[in-house]
């Protein structure tokens, strides 16, 4: 009864609203401390994700730094570069939340991979293994920049060239051998082994066409085989490239140069003066270029210096314009290339001289060389021609021995042969 009675005296003279603060406040104090007895389990997963997320958004930390620390043998390294003061237990909590988390992370460094780019102290950081990936794809992006090209070919350096000779049928024999399906060529001449060979064979290759396995990357430059420095130029590329001339009647082939240089400047002197040095006594001026290339037997004596024969096949320029299919498929031949091109391949052009191509699908009109091929050469004195033959006889001789073919060019003798082919 003394209590109550005493309770009563206290309520009596305290105001309840007093009263009802008082009891709230100790509530909220007990309902305070009972959160903390709890809130060391949770203050470091989320203060961890916090401060991890932070880098993540502040510093641009790129993935493969964030991998390292990720996935390090001592988590405590990590840890201690975020000031975060943990106990052992803390500790095994947050290596299990983060193998729990293993995915989420997992696309957070996907996300990071996207946005942040690698820096130098990222390729510090970075794993022996991160490192070989990161070289085997920098390697295949380099190798498709420098050779492959948008219609999924490869350019290579030519696998066979045709060397020779000008004025012997190079052009036409370079389109009829495009028509095959496994040779591709450059259509321009690129004269690299005698004018721009400083260049580098990087600015030779990037002149070819792309191809695919099994095709042939060939090119033409009939200079290459009057160039003395051209054998040895080709060979320190490819030694076991394959060579392709052709030839014709040097006497011929003289006079179609010189019609192709009178066609640009009309002015030049005649054939017959360009041909002597003194035509009283019958002195011919063999260093003009007309007459020299014809010399083919001193030009492939430098050749056959770095290249064996076996490397190397003769076209005959004449039979190229009587029997182009035949000519065609010794050259397929050589090459190692199944006769695709054939005699439905062409159509003789009584108006040209020569034959024009004509693919077998294509019914149109064949198509021809330009313009500039097949020009109507000039009257030549007959006593010019018969001493040009006697000329050039000895040299023909010593070419027929070397190549083991005799192209038959003194049966020609007394001939005047009108056209040009090229």
């Amino acid at each position: 009864m003394a209590f109550w009675s005493s309770t009563s005296v206290f309520t009596s003279k305290v105001p309840r609203k007093i009263l009802f603060m008082f009891t709230l406040s100790l509530s909220v104090t007990y309902l305070f401390y009972s959160l903390m007895s709890c809130y060391n389990s949770l203050q470091f997963p989320l203060q961890e994700n916090y401060v991890y997320q932070g880098r993540l958004v502040t510093e641009e930390t790129t993935f493969v730094t964030l991998r390292e620390k990720l996935y390090s043998t001592s988590p405590q390294g990590y840890l201690d570069e975020e000031l975060i003061e943990v106990t052992a237990a803390e500790k095994a909590v947050a290596i299990s939340t983060v193998k729990d988390n293993v995915e989420t992370e997992q696309r957070t460094l996907d996300w990071v991979r996207n946005q942040a780019a690698p820096t130098k102290t990222a390729a510090v950081y970075q794993s022996p293994a991160l490192e070989r990936e990161h070289q085997e794809f920098s390697t295949t992006d380099n190798e498709l920049r420098v050779n492959c090209t948008s219609d999924y070919g490869v350019k290579k350096l030519p696998q066979a060239i045709i060397i020779g000779v000008k004025k012997g049928g190079t052009r036409a024999l370079l389109e009829a051998l495009r028509v095959h399906p496994d040779i591709r060529a450059v259509g321009n001449e690129p004269h690299f082994f005698d004018r721009n060979y400083e260049k580098g064979l990087d600015w030779y290759r990037d002149l070819m066409p792309s191809t695919l396995e099994g095709q042939i990357t060939m090119e033409k430059t009939p200079s290459y085989f009057v160039t003395s420095h051209a054998p040895k130029r080709i060979h320190t590329m490819a030694r076991d490239i394959k060579l392709i001339i052709v030839v014709r009647n040097p006497v011929t082939r003289a006079i179609s140069d010189y019609t192709q240089t009178l066609s640009k400047k009309p002015e030049i002197p005649t054939f017959e003066v360009l041909a002597f040095k003194n035509r009283t006594l019958g002195l011919i001026d063999a260093s003009w270029s007309a007459l020299r290339i014809g010399i083919y037997a001193l030009h492939l004596e430098t050749w056959m210096q770095y290249f064996p024969l076996a490397q190397m096949h003769f076209v005959s320029g004449e039979r190229l314009i009587v029997d182009p299919a035949g000519e065609m498929g010794k050259v397929q031949d050589f090459l190692g290339l199944k006769r695709i091109v054939t005699d439905k391949h062409f159509y003789f052009n009584k108006t040209k001289g020569f034959p024009c191509l004509k693919k077998p699908e294509d019914s149109s009109t064949p198509r021809c060389l330009g313009k500039s091929k097949g020009r109507t050469h000039p009257k030549i004195d007959p006593d010019v021609i018969r001493r040009l033959h006697k000329f050039f006889k000895p040299f023909n001789m010593m070419f027929y021995q070397m190549t083991g073919q005799n192209f038959e060019w003194e049966l020609e003798e007394g001939s005047d042969s009108r056209v040009s082919q090229n």
